[in-house]
């Protein structure tokens, strides 16, 4: 019984451990199945996740690559505009110049027509003359023939005979009627005009501006070069196309070298230039606005310097543009000495010695300060200065008094009233005191030179000498040669001669010295 139980009881713990095992295998099976289920949930889950990952980076790239085009977009944009705004400057500038050519073509076509019918005119007189010339020869030939044979002598002895009786009377009676005028008013002209002259220069004084072609930019350092030339050399030629000036970048430490012929265009230069260091931004665009800004600067400098030389001189009621014009002499210079300057000089200085004569002060300030409105812009008109102020004051409504002063300060015309003459000499007066203008040494050198080969051309001309910085020239004649009469007639034919060779600010003495010595020994 007790075998019984025992084996019952093993059989029973059998069964219970055969039915543990199958049952912890079919849980073991379920949990593998559910961390399946899960793991294929997860991998499912993390594929979503990756592939939204993916599209939303797909979503970025095409953003990003929007942009960029745009931008691309952008600056092809504006260089194409910039590029377009240069190519229409260009061919602005190519049309204007193209205009003034043919205008010049226009004017010398009109030129060889009227130089064409004037030719043929000459050509109807030239055989007038030539038919007119042959009856008076015969008829002179005729006369000659009788003379001879009335008074026996030839014509070429009759001829010298008469002109030495005839050459000797009227070179005496001339020479004694040249010294008795010149002695007569000498005197009191000399002292008249020294008067005048000396009281005017005194009450007057001005500082003498010499201006050269170049400027000198200074820089805050060294590394400003760089960024002035820019990449490859695009700023420094956008600011040398923009102003017409050339930027000399060298050795020169801390400065940049402006050079130009035009002081406007110079100063335009120097003045946007100085403004983009001050900012510091240096590229294309910014170059052409501030070149714009310094054009406009140096234009309301101009009006300034206009309304200043008239507040100065109190010549008013002038036309805005005449002061405009005044103001643009500011950047013009004659012989090194600055045309505005030298404006109000000779305005003051006519202005002074009208008050001496009793003339019209506001009339001689007036004239005085617009004699060289015609330098202001005579690089840009054909024509003398003289010409081009006469027509810039005809067309602004000034005097004809004005207008004639304007013509004959230089003589080219003759002066008709004293107003005119008294700004032919103040104009001289500033011209010709020292220091007022200065010269190249060559051309200094060979105006002495040309001045002593004048003299010395003369016949009797012992030797000659160019003192005084050229402004007076010595000349020694040979007694025996030249008589005393005949160095006032000698002296005028010298002071012609130069006028009409030479070129020359004021005016140049001309001294004829005749000296004869006796020597002899007491033995």
């Amino acid at each position: 019984m007790c075998d019984i139980n025992v084996v019952d009881l093993l059989i029973g713990l059998s069964v219970g451990v055969v039915i543990a095992i199958f049952a912890y295998i079919i849980s073991f099976k379920k949990g593998v199945e559910h961390r399946k289920r899960t793991a294929e949930a997860e991998i499912g889950s993390a594929e979503q996740e990756g592939q939204r990952i993916v599209g939303e980076a797909k979503k970025i790239a095409e953003r990003s690559k929007r942009e960029v085009l745009f931008e691309a977009r952008e600056e092809i944009h504006k260089s194409r505009l910039e590029l377009e705004k240069e190519v229409k400057e260009r061919r602005f500038d190519l049309q204007r110049t193209e205009r003034r050519l043919q205008q010049k073509e226009e004017t010398l076509d009109k030129k060889i027509d009227s130089l064409e019918a004037r030719e043929n005119q000459l050509d109807e007189l030239q055989r007038k003359i030539e038919d007119r010339q042959n009856e008076v020869n015969e008829l002179y030939k005729r006369e000659m023939e009788q003379l001879e044979r009335i008074s026996g002598l030839s014509v070429d002895e009759a001829k010298d005979y008469l002109l030495k009786n005839v050459e000797a009377e009227v070179e005496h009676e001339a020479a004694i009627l040249i010294k008795e005028i010149q002695e007569k008013t000498k005197e009191e002209a000399n002292r008249k005009s020294k008067e005048i002259l000396s009281l005017a220069i005194q009450k007057c004084a001005a500082d003498h501006v010499s201006e050269v072609t170049v400027s000198v930019v200074p820089l805050p350092s060294d590394e400003m070069k760089g960024r002035i030339i820019g990449r490859e050399g695009r700023n420094i030629r956008t600011l040398e196309t923009l102003t017409g000036i050339d930027l000399i970048i060298d050795d020169t430490p801390e400065a940049v070298i402006l050079s130009g012929f035009d002081p406007i265009k110079r100063e335009t230069a120097r003045i946007a230039l100085e403004k983009l260091i001050l900012d510091g931004r240096i590229h294309p665009a910014r170059i052409e606005e501030m070149v714009e800004k310094a054009k406009k600067e140096v234009e309301n400098i101009i009006r300034e310097e206009g309304d200043h030389a008239t507040f100065e001189t109190g010549v008013h009621g002038l036309h805005p543009e005449l002061v405009r014009l005044l103001g643009k002499l500011k950047y013009r210079t004659s012989y090194g000495q600055n045309v505005l300057i030298h404006s109000i000089e000779v305005s003051h200085l006519a202005g002074l010695m009208a008050a001496e004569l009793g003339e019209d002060v506001a009339l001689a300030k007036r004239a005085g300060l617009l004699h060289d409105i015609g330098k202001a812009v005579d690089h840009e008109v054909e024509g003398s200065h003289v010409t081009i102020g006469a027509d810039l004051c005809r067309k602004y409504k000034e005097s004809e008094q004005i207008v004639s002063c304007i013509l004959s300060h230089h003589n080219d015309v003759e002066a008709t009233s004293i107003i005119a003459v008294l700004i032919q000499a103040a104009d001289s007066v500033s011209a010709a005191r020292p220091g007022a203008r200065r010269e190249t040494l060559e051309s200094y050198i060979k105006r002495l030179q040309k001045l002593e080969e004048i003299a010395n051309s003369f016949t009797g001309v012992d030797n000659s000498f160019a003192i005084q910085a050229g402004r007076e020239v010595r000349i020694m004649v040979k007694p025996e040669e030249v008589s005393d009469e005949g160095m006032i007639l000698m002296t005028r034919e010298i002071a012609k001669k130069i006028e009409s060779e030479l070129d020359y600010p004021g005016q140049i003495k001309v001294h004829l010295i005749r000296e004869t010595r006796s020597t002899e020994y007491a033995k």
